[in-house]
C-alpha cells in the first residue's frame, strides 16, 4: 500500500508497505480524513523521538472499517469511526493503576507514528478495536470529527489537569489548535477570566471565539510582566502550557499564584532539562503544582467528546482553516504545519 513516512530525521517521503494484518481483537481502517500534527514536526524535524526509518506518520484520523478480527463485537466493515491518537493496550497493569495512556511503558499508549506505523497510509491498524474505536454519527462532519482524535482531547486534558474551579483566572500559553481547545475546555469547566497568549491574528480571533477574555501578545514584551499588569500583580490561579519552548516553565511559575496549578500538554521536542526558577517557586515551597500528562485515549473518551459536538457544546471545525482533497496532499499539509503560515490553524486532508 502507498504510505507517507518518516524516512529518517529531516526526511519524509512516499513509500510502499505491506497492508497491515488484524489480530483477533483488532481492526483495519481506511482513512477518510486525516490531519498532520505539530508532534509529527517534532518527530521528523527535531528528532524528538530519536531516529525512525520508514515509519508511517500521522495519528489524527477518521475512517471506515474494512476488516475486523474474529473477537471484535461492536464494529463491522463499513462502519465510520473516530480513531483516537492514543490507543492503549487495555489488558495491562497500567490500566488498573489509572494511567492507560502509559500502557506498556511511559507514553506507550501513543503508538501511531511513535512505536508503530501511523494513519497516513491507504490502510492502518487499530489494536483492541472495541476499546479504541468510536462510532461516528452521520451528522458530524469529518473535519470536526478528526479534530477530536488529538486536538480536542489534548487541549481539554490541559484544562482537566489544571484542576480549574468555578471563577478561576486561567492563562493558556500557546493558542495553537491544542491551546485553543484548552481555552474552550477552561470555559466549559467554569473559568471566569481566560488569558490567551499568542501572536497570529487567526489564532487570536479563534481564541476569542472559544472563550478567551484577554489576549497577551508575547511580541509586545515579556509574558509574565504583561500578565502581572493585567491581574494587578496577583497572577492567575491556573496556567495551561500548550506551546512554546523549554524555558516556558520559568514564565508559568512566575505568573501562577501560590496554591495554583501549572498544567502542561505541550510536546517539548528539544533539550535535556526543563528549568524551574527557584525563587519564583518559593525555594520549592510555594505550593505551586506542576503537572504534565498525555491525553486519555480509547473509546469512552472519544464517545464523550463526540457528544459534546453532537449537543453543540463545542464546534472543533472552527480549527480547520485549510482543506485538501486527495491522499497526495498529505505532504503539503504536513509542511504547512512546519511553516505555520499566518492564516493557518489546522489543515485536513480528505482521502478520496
Amino acid at each position: 500500500m502507498k504510505s507517507f513516512a518518516m524516512l529518517g530525521i529531516n526526511k519524509v517521503g512516499w513509500i510502499e508497505k505491506e497492508k497491515p494484518v488484524a489480530g483477533p481483537y483488532d481492526a483495519i481502517v481506511r482513512p477518510l480524513a486525516v490531519s498532520p500534527c505539530t508532534s509529527d514536526i517534532h518527530t521528523v524535524f527535531e528528532g524528538a523521538l530519536g531516529e525512525r526509518t520508514d515509519l508511517i506518520l500521522g495519528h489524527e484520523a477518521v475512517g471506515e472499517v474494512v476488516e475486523v478480527g474474529k473477537e471484535v463485537k461492536d464494529f463491522k466493515p463499513g462502519d465510520k469511526v473516530v480513531v483516537p491518537a492514543i490507543t492503549p493496550d487495555w489488558r495491562t497493569i497500567e490500566v488498573q493503576q489509572g494511567y492507560h495512556m502509559h500502557s506498556g511503558g511511559m507514553l506507550a499508549g501513543w503508538k501511531y507514528s511513535n512505536i508503530k506505523d501511523g494513519v497516513f497510509g491507504e490502510y492502518f491498524h487499530v489494536n483492541d478495536a472495541d476499546m479504541n474505536l468510536a462510532h461516528l454519527p452521520d451528522d458530524i462532519p469529518l473535519e470536526a470529527a478528526v479534530m477530536l482524535s488529538d486536538m480536542v482531547t489534548t487541549g481539554f486534558h490541559g484544562a482537566e489537569l489544571a484542576n480549574i474551579e468555578l471563577g478561576d483566572a486561567v492563562a493558556v500559553i500557546g493558542i495553537g489548535p491544542v491551546g485553543l481547545m484548552s481555552v474552550a475546555g477552561a470555559k466549559l469547566l467554569g473559568a471566569s477570566r481566560i488569558i490567551g497568549i499568542g501572536s497570529r491574528k487567526a489564532l487570536i480571533e479563534a481564541a476569542e471565539y472559544y472563550g478567551a477574555t484577554d489576549i497577551v501578545n508575547y511580541r509586545n514584551g515579556p509574558i509574565d510582566e504583561q500578565i502581572m499588569d493585567l491581574t494587578g500583580g496577583k497572577g492567575v490561579d491556573r496556567v495551561i502550557i500548550a506551546g512554546a519552548g523549554s524555558d516556558i516553565l520559568k514564565t508559568a511559575v512566575k505568573i501562577v499564584k501560590p496554591g495554583g496549578t501549572i498544567s502542561n500538554v505541550n510536546y517539548f521536542g528539544e533539550g535535556d532539562t526543563l528549568p524551574i526558577p527557584r525563587l519564583d517557586w518559593g525555594n520549592g515551597m510555594a505550593h505551586k503544582t506542576i503537572i504534565g500528562g498525555l491525553t486519555p485515549g480509547g473509546r469512552n473518551r472519544m464517545e464523550k467528546l463526540i457528544n459534546l459536538v453532537k449537543y453543540n457544546r463545542i464546534d472543533p471545525s472552527r480549527l480547520v482553516t485549510h482543506k485538501f482533497h486527495g491522499f497526495e496532499h498529505i505532504e503539503k499539509a504536513l509542511l504547512m504545519m512546519k511553516d505555520k503560515q499566518q492564516d493557518l490553524i489546522k489543515p485536513v486532508v480528505f482521502v478520496e
